[in-house]
């Protein structure tokens, strides 16, 4: 009898083994089952970057629908990077959701700390949004765009190539923000990758000159003024806000545009895992045309975006931390040294 409850138990544990966690379960009542489970924990901490003027429009939707209280602690990126892997180190088990950049998120996936998810919202989001470990999925993206002053640049005089920037009308015209290497490498691999690429920058250097400044609100408010009659630079949102209070500034993309993303994660040792999965869905639906109302680009494809229509390339946030150093000194070297000349 020993013998066959000891059977019985095993058979037991090794079918509920088989059997697949929510993160991975792919029926057609996964929401349903999520939903349930997470109603029943009641609450979860998330730990996230979002701007504090941003979260309450983010998160009280989510409490209101389900009933589930979020407990968010924020701060800086390198913060929440650190205090996650902190407390992953030392089997502290704390956090349930995060939501911060998507290298940062790689690093926190090296480390085993976040969790595989198979949503079928995927599918959805722009092409780069997921990694093939789908242990974070991005949810809004920083997209980089060209911003002018209508008093100082005609609108029929743009761009519309980067080898146009080599024209010498744009000599002593041109801005960048100083710490943009995300973009600098992404650019590079356009326009021909390795040595070609690098050639075409150090080209535009010596031709124009591109005068780089320190913030990306700095550089918009040059342009404003006319300082900078062109940005290479600014985030989508900037521009926009100060031309609809009246800023002699307007902006248009050399495509594809370039956006870096923050993306959202489940823990792997959640002490709330449904309540986070649910989390982690609802920022890639529900959260997705909230995010637009206070000026975020959604990584959803069936939502509307204030850059609809635009081509848009995610920077490569592997690359981001494997050649973080490469590219740091390329951009110095290649742009920001020689800035001016």
């Amino acid at each position: 009898m020993k013998w066959l409850v000891a059977a019985l138990v095993l058979a037991a544990a090794g079918a509920a083994q088989a059997q697949p966690s929510l993160a991975t379960y792919e029926g057609p009542d996964r929401l349903e089952r999520i939903v349930a489970a997470a109603k029943k924990e009641g609450t979860l901490t998330l730990y996230t970057t979002i701007a504090e003027k941003d979260v309450p429009a983010l998160v009280k939707p989510f409490e209101t629908k389900y009933g589930i209280k979020v407990n968010v602690w924020r701060a800086g990126t390198d913060k929440v990077l650190q205090r996650t892997l902190a407390e992953a180190a030392a089997n502290r088990n704390e956090v349930d959701a995060i939501h911060f950049g998507s290298p940062e998120m790689e690093a926190l996936a090296r480390e085993k700390v976040l969790q595989a998810v198979a949503s079928p919202t995927y599918k959805d989001l722009q092409a780069g949004s997921v990694p093939p470990h789908k242990q974070w999925a991005a949810t809004i993206l920083s997209v980089w765009v060209q911003a002018y002053n209508t008093n100082v640049v005609k609108k029929e005089d743009l761009p519309k190539t980067y080898a146009d920037l080599l024209d010498p009308k744009w000599k002593g015209k041109l801005g960048i923000e100083a710490k943009n290497q995300d973009w600098f490498a992404t650019v590079v691999g356009l326009n021909g990758g390795g040595d070609k690429g690098l050639k075409y920058f150090n080209d535009l250097v010596a031709r124009n000159g591109i005068s780089p400044r320190s913030g990306h609100t700095l550089l918009t408010n040059m342009v404003v003024s006319g300082e900078v009659p062109m940005a290479l630079t600014v985030y989508n949102y900037m521009p926009e806000q100060a031309k609809k209070k009246g800023a002699p500034i307007d902006w248009f993309v050399i495509e594809p545009a370039i956006a870096r993303s923050n993306a959202v994660g489940v823990a792997a040792k959640a002490p709330h895992p449904a309540a986070a999965l649910l989390f982690h869905e609802y920022m890639l639906t529900d959260a997705q045309p909230l995010m637009v109302g206070i000026d975020y680009v959604p990584t959803n494809t069936k939502v509307a975006s204030p850059l609809k229509g635009v081509k848009i390339l995610i920077t490569d946030p592997i690359q981001s931390i494997d050649e973080a150093e490469k590219w740091s000194k390329l951009y110095e070297d290649t742009v920001l040294k020689k800035a001016g000349r």
